[in-house]
């Protein structure tokens, strides 16, 4: 992970409705999710037409995310073609072999969700997908936990990868400043954490997110600036 690409970009995950889709645009996010077709319980997930409408009423320059939990290719391969999202982020037991048919047959951005505590084991897929969302999963691999991780030992991992890093994880707009400074990601994904209730956004918390965010991703960014610029103050031989 390097900040040359940029400052950090803002996801705001779990959309249910136009309101919170809305408020998630007009605080300046940079992608929006919709959770969909997912073999766990979640307040955030929305039927297969009201992810396409979210997706529809995406406006340009925001890219929509479609996240699903695969049981079977075929069917999430329909799924993309019917809901129509720009990026594709899959949770759950995911295969290589899965991951390759999938990226070969739908033209979207792939993510992939790993377990913070086994990120090492995500070297095997960096040639695959286009970005990894290093999440708190539980027994089923669902994100969406609340709960954070050891964002160290999430950066240290990170390093060895060539794909972008998505931190997600126990986000909310009082940490996400110290998650961005220890961590460095290119991206930070937020759910719960800026909820008034399951499924509905807070439309303060999400603005204060996304400026909290975006501060800590320019305050990084100046300061890897300024030691670049800095000179050599080794003593010359």
């Amino acid at each position: 992970m390097n900040r040359s690409r940029g400052r950090t970009r803002v996801k705001v995950c779990g959309l249910t409705n136009e309101d919170d889709l809305g408020a998630a645009v007009d605080a300046g996010a940079d992608a929006v999710g919709t959770i969909c077709d997912v073999p766990v319980e979640t307040p955030r997930e929305v039927d297969r037409d009201r992810a396409k409408e979210l997706v529809a009423g995406t406006p340009p320059f925001v890219t929509s995310v479609l996240v699903t939990m695969p049981t079977d290719v075929h069917e999430t391969i329909d799924l993309v073609e019917a809901v129509g999202p720009d990026a594709l982020q899959l949770h759950g037991s995911v295969d290589l072999d899965a991951l390759e048919t999938i990226r070969a047959s739908v033209d979207v951005s792939l993510l992939l969700a790993v377990d913070a505590d086994d990120l090492a084991a995500a070297d095997r897929y960096d040639e695959v997908v286009d970005g990894f969302v290093v999440d708190t999963t539980d027994e089923e691999g669902a994100g969406g936990t609340g709960e954070t991780h050891d964002w160290e030992n999430t950066r240290e991992a990170g390093q060895g990868l060539e794909s972008p890093v998505v931190l997600a994880g126990g986000l909310t707009p009082e940490n996400v400043a110290d998650a961005i400074e220890t961590v460095d990601p290119f991206a930070v994904d937020v759910a719960s954490g800026v909820e008034r209730s399951g499924g509905v956004k807070d439309p303060d918390a999400v603005t204060a997110f996304v400026e909290r965010a975006t501060a800590a991703g320019d305050a990084a960014n100046r300061d890897d600036e300024q030691r670049r610029a800095a000179p050599d103050l080794e003593p010359q031989p």
